[in-house]
C-alpha cells in the first residue's frame, strides 16, 4: 500500500485590527507594526475621527438604556472574558491579572444601578419645592490606556466610563496592543452596542493630540500618559472646548487596589431639577 504523505499546514497569522463602531477595520492609512510577531494596525488621525463619530452616534442609545441593562452587559463581558482566559494568558497576561480583570468587570457591573442613588438625591430647600439632583453621563470620553497593565489597567479605565452611560475612544498602549484588541473581541460578543467602546492601536504620540483636541469629545482620561510635557500639551488641547481632564496620579496607579468610585464620578455631570410641590 503506498505511503500517504500529509503536507505541512501553514498556520494563519492573525492580524490585529482596530475596533470602531462594533466592527474591526484596518487603519485607513494601511499601516501596521509588529508586536510579538503579530501585525497590528497603526491608527491615523482619520481613524480617530471615525472612532469619535461612532462613539457620538452610540451616546443616545447607551445613555438612554436602563442602568440594569448596562450592568447586565458589563456582567456578560466578565463571562466572555472568563471563557477566553487561556487566550489572554497565551498573550503573556499573568493569570492573576486576567482573574482580576474579570472581577473588575463584575464589580463595576454591580455599580450600574447604584451610582445614581449614592451621588444623587433630594436636596433640602426653603420653599414649597422638590429639588432633585441626578448624575448624568458626560458623553464621549477619550482614554489613553495605561502601558503598565495590558488588561487589568485597560478594563479599569473602560468599565467606569461606560457603566455610567458614557462612550469611549481608547488609545491602546503602543507596546501592549494585543490584549486590547482581544478584549475588543470579547466586547463584540457581549451584547455591547457598536460604538460604545472603540479601540485604536498604534502610537498615542501620533493620535492622542487629535483626540484631545477633537471638539466632539467631552472628556479625556490621560492615565496612560507618562511624559509630563506631553500630558500638559494634551491638557492645553483639551481646554479648547473645556473638556473634563482626568490626570494621571503622581506615582502611578496600583491597578490591583480597590478602584473606588472616583473614575465613575469624575465622568458624570449633575443635573438639578426644581419642581413645585402639590397643595
Amino acid at each position: 500500500m503506498p505511503e500517504t504523505r500529509v503536507a505541512a499546514r501553514l498556520a494563519v497569522r492573525k492580524t490585529y485590527k482596530l475596533f470602531v463602531g462594533g466592527k474591526f477595520p484596518r487603519s485607513e492609512s494601511g499601516r501596521s507594526y509588529l508586536v510579538q510577531n503579530s501585525n497590528v494596525a497603526l491608527a491615523s488621525r482619520k481613524d480617530v475621527r471615525d472612532a469619535v463619530v461612532a462613539a457620538r452616534a452610540a451616546v443616545k442609545g447607551w445613555s438612554g438604556a436602563t442602568a440594569y441593562n448596562r450592568g447586565q452587559i458589563l456582567y456578560r463581558a466578565a463571562e466572555m472574558l472568563e471563557g477566553r482566559r487561556a487566550e489572554f494568558v497565551a498573550l503573556g497576561v499573568p493569570e492573576a491579572e486576567v482573574d482580576a480583570a474579570v472581577d473588575r468587570w463584575v464589580w463595576y457591573a454591580g455599580w450600574s444601578d447604584k451610582i445614581a442613588q449614592v451621588y444623587g438625591g433630594a436636596n433640602p430647600v426653603a420653599g414649597p419645592y422638590f429639588n432633585l439632583s441626578a448624575p448624568e453621563p458626560t458623553g464621549v470620553v477619550g482614554v489613553v490606556a495605561p502601558p503598565d497593565s495590558a488588561l487589568l489597567g485597560l478594563v479599569s479605565v473602560i468599565a467606569p466610563a461606560i457603566v455610567t452611560g458614557n462612550t469611549v475612544v481608547v488609545l491602546a498602549a503602543e507596546e501592549a496592543p494585543l490584549a486590547a484588541v482581544t478584549l475588543a473581541e470579547v466586547l463584540a460578543t457581549s451584547d455591547l452596542p457598536g460604538g460604545v467602546v472603540n479601540i485604536l492601536t498604534g502610537r498615542p504620540a501620533e493620535t492622542a493630540p487629535w483626540l484631545a483636541g477633537h471638539m466632539d469629545v467631552n472628556a479625556i482620561d490621560l492615565t496612560g500618559v507618562t511624559d509630563p510635557e506631553f500630558a500638559r500639551s494634551l491638557e492645553e488641547a483639551a481646554a479648547e472646548n473645556l473638556k473634563r481632564v482626568l490626570r494621571p496620579p503622581a506615582g502611578g496607579t496600583d491597578w490591583a487596589a480597590d478602584p473606588g468610585t472616583e473614575r465613575m464620578t469624575v465622568l458624570l455631570e449633575t443635573k438639578t431639577v426644581w419642581h413645585p410641590k402639590g397643595v
